[in-house]
């Protein structure tokens, strides 16, 4: 067995670069995972898209190409057919400036961020009124402008009510009008 080392003549030399050019020089773009992400996303709108009525898609701002594919999606039956068709549709999507169509579909949803937001807001506070005592007079304290005697009455009697009902398991009618009680209270403030 005949080994022979290579000489140092014979071995290659890598010039150190900068990393910055380096990352320049490689980078074009998001990554193949992103893109993907990004196509399932809008295969995944257009599937939201086939799934409303056609009153409805007429409202929509879209190419007549993708309006086109999107009605012949709905009208197939078959399962593999069907998946295809989606699949062109998310095709077509790619082309298409999302976001009116996003807004289009969370508006027949009747949800926005900042609807949530408040919902959840709201959530927040009828838990801590229901745990804590001292709650109801931070909340008095933050929305006194909403809060007039007969409405703080009324808090306070479904407060009380639903504490009842929550110990004793019956069913959540106090805690859904606690509920109501507080949109009211922190929307008119």
């Amino acid at each position: 067995m005949n080994r022979t080392t290579p000489s140092p003549k014979t071995v290659p030399v890598i010039k150190q670069r900068d990393d910055e050019a380096l990352v320049e020089e490689l980078y074009d773009g998001p990554s193949k995972s992103q893109r993907k992400r990004d196509m399932t996303a809008l295969q995944k709108l257009g599937e939201e898209l086939v799934a409303q009525p056609r009153d409805r898609l007429l409202r929509v701002p879209m190419p007549e190409n993708l309006m086109d594919a999107i009605k012949e999606a709905q009208d197939i039956r078959d399962h593999e057919g069907k998946r295809r068709q989606l699949q062109y549709v998310g095709k077509l999507m790619r082309s298409v400036d999302p976001e009116p169509i996003r807004a289009a579909l969370d508006t027949w949803k009747g949800t926005s961020k900042a609807e949530t937001a408040a919902l959840h807001a709201l959530e927040r506070w009828r838990e801590r009124l229901l745990a804590d005592d001292e709650a109801l007079q931070k909340l008095t304290a933050q929305h006194t402008a909403a809060l007039n005697p007969d409405t703080l009455r009324e808090l306070r009697t479904a407060i009380r009510m639903a504490r009842k009902e929550q110990k004793e398991s019956k069913p959540p009618k106090h805690f859904r009008e606690l509920f109501q009680i507080l949109k009211t209270i922190i929307q008119d403030d």
